[in-house]
């Protein structure tokens, strides 16, 4: 089990399902990315760190830097955003392909493309 299933698994049980989708997501985008904790939530490190997610009290919070939120501020108006986050809501199916679309992004920066 690496550290970030283990995170999954040590968190509330409704909310495994949405963090192992999103966990799956990167995984299989970044197969390359090491993974850590860091500021104590999982994240994947690429020549930096790429992503990081967290469970939160209301919302699976997505925290792929700055540059990425501004980058798709258009196609993230659905969700609640600030400076390095994006809120998705726990009610709702998470936005794969937005996600996917984010986490290149951020291999590409990560690799200086």
């Amino acid at each position: 089990m690496t550290i970030i299933e283990q995170y999954i698994s040590e968190s509330p049980e409704e909310r495994q399902e949405k963090l192992q989708q999103l966990y799956t997501i990167i995984k299989t985008l970044v197969p390359e990315a090491t993974e850590k904790m860091s500021y104590g939530m999982p994240t994947f490190y690429l020549n930096g760190n790429l992503v990081h997610f967290a469970n939160a009290k209301n919302h699976i919070g997505f925290y792929p830097a700055p540059s990425a939120i501004i980058a798709f501020k258009d196609e993230l108006t659905d969700y609640k955003t600030s400076k390095g986050a994006i809120q998705f809501p726990v009610d709702s199916p998470l936005p794969e392909a937005l996600i996917k679309k984010i986490v290149l992004y951020r291999v590409n920066e990560n690799n200086g493309s």
